[in-house]
C-alpha cells in the first residue's frame, strides 16, 4: 500500500512539475520588471545569487553533501555561469535597456530549438518529425501572443543583441546540464554553480555599474520571489525534468514561457489579450503537448 502510495505521488509529481516549472520562469520576467527601476542589473543579479549561495552552501553543510571531484566542479562551474549569469544577469542587462520583458520571453522561448539542434551532435538524441512540427507550432503561437511587442521596435538594438545572447547561453548550459548534471552532487552542486554565477556578475557590476540599491518594497519583494521561486524553486524543477527527460522534450517548456507570463500580465498589469494572441496560446500549447508527448 505504501509503495502504491509512494508511486502515485511520484506520478503526480512528475506531471505537476512542468505547470508549475512553466508558471515560476515566467515570473521571472515579471520579477525583474519590479525590481530593476530600483538597482541596475548586475548589482541585482550579484546580490541575488550571492544570497542563493549563502543558502545552498547552508543546505549543503547541514545535509553533510558529497562534493564533486574538480573536473565535475569545473563543469558545474560552467553549467551556473551558463544557465544563471549568462541568461539570468544578461536578460537583466536586456530589460534594463528597453527591451520589454515579454520580447525577452519571446526570444528565450527560441531555446528549444537551438537546444535540439545542439542536442543531435552532443548528447546523440534523434528529433523525431513530430517533435519538429511540435517546435514550429509552439514558435507559431508565441510569436502571435507577443508579436507586437515584438513589432513595436521598443528598446535598444543591442538589448535585443543581448536577448540573443542570453538564448545562446541559456541553451548551451541546458545541453550541458544534461550531458554532465546527472553525474554532480545536487546541493553540493549548486554552491559551485551559484558561487561561479556570483563572481561573474559582481565582476561586472564592479566594473561598469555604481552598485547602488533603492531599498524599496517592491525591491524587496522582487529579489525575494526570484531568489525563492526562481533560482532555487524553478531551477531545482528544471534539473530534475532533465534527469528523467530528453534535453529537447524538456526544452519545449519553454515554448509556453511567453504565453503564460502574457496571461500573468493581463492579471497582474490589466494588459489585453486579443483574439489573435488567444489563438497564440492555443497554437502554443498544442506545439508543447505534441513535442513533448512520448
Amino acid at each position: 500500500m505504501a509503495e502504491q502510495t509512494r508511486c502515485a505521488g511520484g506520478r503526480t509529481m512528475r506531471l505537476a512539475a512542468p505547470v508549475l516549472f512553466v508558471f515560476l520562469w515566467s515570473t521571472g520576467f515579471i520579477g525583474a520588471k519590479y525590481g530593476l527601476p530600483h538597482a541596475e542589473p548586475m548589482t541585482f543579479a550579484a546580490l541575488r545569487f550571492g544570497i542563493v549561495t549563502a543558502l545552498v552552501t547552508f543546505w549543503a553543510l547541514v545535509s553533510r553533501a558529497a562534493w564533486p571531484r574538480p573536473r565535475l566542479a569545473f563543469h558545474a562551474g560552467l553549467i551556473g555561469v551558463l544557465m544563471h549569469a549568462g541568461f539570468m544577469g544578461t536578460t537583466f542587462v536586456a530589460i534594463s535597456f528597453g527591451v520589454e520583458a515579454g520580447t525577452a520571453a519571446l526570444i528565450a522561448a527560441l531555446q528549444p530549438i537551438l537546444s535540439t539542434l545542439l542536442a543531435r551532435p552532443l548528447l546523440g538524441e534523434k528529433t523525431r518529425p513530430r517533435q519538429w512540427l511540435g517546435l514550429c507550432l509552439g514558435l507559431l503561437g508565441v510569436l502571435l501572443v507577443v508579436g507586437n511587442k515584438l513589432t513595436a521596435g521598443l528598446g535598444a538594438a543591442s538589448g535585443y543583441g543581448l536577448c540573443l545572447l542570453a538564448l545562446a547561453s541559456l541553451s548551451s548550459g541546458t545541453i550541458w546540464q544534461k550531458k554532465f548534471g546527472s553525474t554532480i552532487p545536487a546541493a553540493s552542486g549548486y554552491v559551485i554553480q551559484f558561487g561561479a554565477a556570483t563572481m561573474v556578475t559582481l565582476s561586472l557590476a564592479l566594473a561598469f555599474e555604481t552598485m547602488q540599491i533603492d531599498w524599496s518594497l517592491d525591491f524587496a519583494l522582487a529579489l525575494t520571489w526570484l531568489v525563492l521561486a526562481i533560482s532555487i524553486g524553478a531551477i531545482v524543477l528544471l534539473y530534475g525534468m532533465l534527469r528523467t527527460g530528453d534535453a529537447s522534450r524538456v526544452s519545449s517548456l519553454f515554448f509556453l514561457t511567453p504565453v503564460s507570463t502574457a496571461l500573468i500580465g493581463w492579471i497582474m498589469f490589466g494588459e489585453q489579450l486579443s483574439v489573435l494572441a488567444l489563438v497564440g496560446v492555443a497554437l502554443a500549447a498544442a506545439g508543447v503537448f505534441i513535442a513533448a508527448r512520448r
